[in-house]
């Protein structure tokens, strides 16, 4: 993920320019700060262990599985769209194919440490509400 972030930020990629993506942008960084703070504290120190401390379904877990891979998501494509350069778009698809494996190797770890995640999984979207 980061070598898709990285080379955006340094040609100045990273940051959209149109209203309607800046208003994007910012709903995601609002997003990212709700599922830190939902989550707590366990996952802001080196030894942190995310799976320690129950199953979080409630805040944004209530409606996205993976919302803090979702605001990346929604913050790097924002930006890709906006500046509409092969290297954005690259840079996007390099983001996304990070978070999806890093996703489906959280999902395999919380199949495996909570009973509950598999209905938590069946009724909550992974990264869009309402469709995946």
């Amino acid at each position: 993920m980061i070598a898709g972030i990285v080379p955006m930020a340094m040609r100045g990629e990273l940051l959209a320019h149109n209203g309607v993506l800046i208003t994007v942008q910012a709903a995601s960084i609002l997003l990212m700060v709700w599922a830190r703070l939902t989550f707590g504290l366990r996952s802001f120190h080196a030894s942190a262990n995310p799976t320690a401390g129950g199953l979080v379904t409630t805040g944004p877990y209530r409606y996205l599985r993976h919302p803090i891979y979702a605001a990346v998501l929604y913050f790097i494509w924002a930006g890709a769209l906006d500046h509409r350069t092969l290297t954005a778009i690259l840079c996007g698809v390099a983001v996304s194919a990070g978070a999806v494996a890093r996703m489906l190797a959280e999902e395999q770890l919380l199949s495996g440490t909570y009973p509950d995640y598999r209905a938590y999984r069946g009724r909550t979207a992974r990264v869009l509400p309402f469709v995946l």
